[in-house]
């Protein structure tokens, strides 16, 4: 799990994702015919269908897997007179998850998210009531490290203990983790296989549509987390961590093609892997645009249970990672039709 933990740890919000992008192709080099990126940034990798007597037909079912590879992250607005700095979202913030939190941004500066204590100041606080603190004297020390328009990612360290990784960024690093996995285990698929490590998801699922528009798949499986309903006093869901992966029936943008459902139960089942099926009413994934792309991609998502998503310290089983990549390589080898 180092390779999971060194994707969580780097720095790559939406838009700033080149860093993700080069941690992964050092990685999927040898297991793919060819790479490429696309004009907005994703990371194609093509493996073409291996049939048993080697012969090569013209045509093959095309199938995709996609991870998102940013993560969310903060955009400076507006540096003040003492070097203090006032931000704005890049993706879905839950401001009780970053008070006190740390981020970083590209070039390394670093910095910590503090809240107003005027007596005035709402409970809970509303984003401008926030700032970064980067440890600046006044504005024009500040503005030597970093400048309107830049953005920070959270800074926090991936740590496992007890079969369990807690991190920033697992959404979706853990997804991206899952696909490098499977692509290093296929030994053999019928079907044409392209896994797209994806831009822009948090800010509104743009690689996906773009990425996808260019393959024109007949059937696509996205991997992200969800969230779960097994912590106290939490909103009631049939989601748990340990329990095995999450397979999609319905999200809030996102209905499951059934035949693409049913036909993931049915590998679970045949390889005794543990599995969840998923309502999310709140969310969505890359699977949202990737179903509606040209004349439509029958399409499903696995997802992994997650507590504390958007948070610097989201966490998941890495049974539930295991039986994801199990899954994913059942799909790649056994297909989809």
């Amino acid at each position: 799990m180092e390779l999971a933990k060194k994707l969580c740890n780097a720095y790559g919000p939406s838009g700033r994702e080149d860093n993700i992008r080069r941690m992964i192709e050092a990685e999927i080099g040898n297991s793919c015919q060819r790479m490429e990126v696309d004009r907005l940034g994703n990371l194609i990798a093509y493996v073409p269908a291996k049939s048993k007597d080697g012969i090569k037909e013209e045509k093959h079912t095309k199938i995709i897997f996609c991870a998102h590879m940013d993560e969310i992250g903060l955009i400076v607005t507006h540096i003040d007179k003492k070097g203090f700095v006032r931000f704005a979202n890049v993706g879905g913030l839950f401001l009780g998850n970053i008070v006190n939190q740390r981020i970083i941004f590209e070039n390394g500066t670093m910095g910590i998210i503090g809240v107003e204590t005027k007596a005035e100041t709402p409970k809970p606080p509303r984003i401008d009531n926030l700032f970064i603190d980067i440890h600046a004297q006044d504005r024009k020390e500040a503005e030597s490290k970093i400048g309107i328009g830049d953005i920070a990612s959270f800074y926090q360290q991936a740590v496992i203990a007890n079969n369990r990784m807690t991190s920033k960024a697992l959404d979706d690093r853990i997804g991206c983790y899952c696909l490098i996995e499977t692509m290093k285990l296929l030994k053999e698929n019928k079907d044409d296989l392209y896994f797209v490590f994806t831009v822009q998801e948090e800010v509104g699922l743009r690689g996906a549509r773009t990425s996808v528009y260019g393959i024109a798949p007949d059937y696509a499986i996205a991997v992200d987390v969800t969230a779960t309903g097994d912590t106290p006093e939490c909103r009631k869901m049939d989601v748990g961590l340990g329990k095995g992966p999450a397979i999609k029936v319905k999200d809030a943008m996102f209905l499951a093609n059934p035949v693409v459902k049913d036909k993931l139960v049915t590998y679970a089942k045949e390889t005794d892997i543990p599995y969840q099926l998923e309502v999310l009413e709140r969310g969505t994934t890359d699977a949202a645009v990737v179903q509606i792309i040209r004349e439509g991609v029958l399409s499903g998502v696995l997802s992994i249970p997650t507590r504390y998503i958007h948070s610097t310290n989201e966490t998941c089983d890495l049974g539930d990672v295991e039986g994801v990549i199990k899954l994913l390589v059942a799909v790649g080898e056994k297909g989809l039709a």
